[in-house]
C-alpha cells in the first residue's frame, strides 16, 4: 500500500486531501495539533506540534517503526495573517514564519530520509508568492515567497537523490482561511492607527480578489495527481486571479502609483 505523510490534516485543504488519498487506497499518516473528525482504516492520526522539532521527531519514530518507506510528504499546514508591517507584533511576525516556513523545513528534514526513490515532496504556496505584495498582505506573501525559494533550492538538491519536489500555487480556495482573512481584515480595519481610511478601501479590493474561489477538492485532486505522476513539474498553478496578474505586468513604480491612488486617504 502506498503511504503519505500529511500535515494540516484536521481541516481545509488538508482534511479534503486526507479523504481523497484514503478513499483511493493510500495509507495516510496525519500530523496536526488537532485531531480531525474523520476515521478510516487507511488513516492514523499522530498529534504533532509542527513548531517543535522533538514533536515531529516523535512522529517520525512512530511511523518508521511501522513502515520502511513512504511515497510522499505533503505539507498543507499553514496560517494566514493580514496586518501592517509596522503595527503587527513581533510574536505574530515570528508565528507565521514558524508555521508557514519553518514547520515545512522541520517536517522535510525529518521525513525525507524515509522517502522511497522517486518519492515526492509537495508544498502549498500561494499565487501571491511570485507577485509583488499588496499592502497589508505582505507578511503572508513574504512567507509564501520564502516557501517557494526553499522549495526550489530543495528540488535542486533532492534531484541528486532521485527525489522530486513540487509546489502547488493556488489562488483563493474556499476554506476557513478565507474566513480568517475576512476576520483579520475587519480586526485590522478597526484597530490600525495609521491606515484606517486606507484599510476600508483595501477591504473592497480583497473582497474582489477573493470572489472567485475554488473548492478545496480541486487542490486535493491536484495533489493526488502529482503523487501519481512519473515525473512531476515543479510548479502547478490553479485559479490565478487575472487582476493580480495584470497588476504585476506593470512596472513596480506604476504598481505603487496605482495602489496609492486607490488607497491614499484624502
Amino acid at each position: 500500500m502506498k503511504t503519505i505523510v500529511l500535515t494540516g490534516c484536521s481541516g481545509g485543504m488538508g482534511l479534503v486531501t486526507l479523504k481523497n488519498f484514503t478513499s483511493n487506497g493510500f495509507f495516510v499518516y496525519g500530523l496536526d495539533i488537532k485531531e480531525p473528525e474523520y476515521q478510516s482504516d487507511n488513516f492514523k492520526f499522530i498529534k504533532t506540534n509542527l513548531r517543535e522539532l522533538p514533536s515531529i521527531e516523535e512522529a517520525y519514530n512512530i511511523i518508521s517503526k511501522e513502515v520502511n518507506e513512504i511515497d510522499s510528504i505533503i505539507s498543507m499546514a499553514g496560517i494566514y495573517d493580514l496586518n501592517s508591517l509596522i503595527e503587527m507584533s513581533e510574536e505574530d511576525f515570528i508565528k507565521i514564519f514558524d508555521i508557514n516556513v519553518f514547520a515545512i523545513y522541520r517536517v522535510n528534514k525529518t521525513f525525507v530520509p524515509l522517502l522511497k526513490k522517486k518519492g515526492k515532496v509537495i508544498m502549498v504556496s500561494s499565487e501571491l508568492a511570485p507577485l509583488d505584495p499588496l499592502p497589508f498582505t505582505g507578511i503572508y506573501g513574504i512567507t509564501k515567497t520564502t516557501v517557494e525559494k526553499y522549495a526550489y533550492s530543495l528540488r535542486m538538491e533532492l534531484q541528486l537523490l532521485d527525489l522530486q519536489v513540487s509546489v502547488i500555487r493556488p489562488g483563493a480556495v474556499q476554506t476557513s482561511l478565507l474566513d480568517v482573512s475576512t476576520s483579520k481584515l475587519d480586526k485590522f480595519t478597526k484597530e490600525t492607527k495609521h491606515y484606517s481610511y486606507n484599510a476600508e478601501r483595501f477591504k473592497k479590493i480583497v473582497d474582489d480578489v477573493e470572489s472567485k474561489k475554488i473548492p478545496p477538492v480541486k487542490i486535493a485532486d491536484l495533489a493526488y495527481k502529482i503523487v501519481n505522476k512519473k515525473k512531476a513539474r515543479y510548479v502547478y498553478k490553479i485559479n490565478r486571479n487575472p487582476l493580480l496578474i495584470l497588476l504585476n505586468i506593470c512596472p513596480q513604480r506604476f504598481q505603487n502609483w496605482i495602489i496609492k491612488k486607490i488607497l491614499i486617504s484624502k
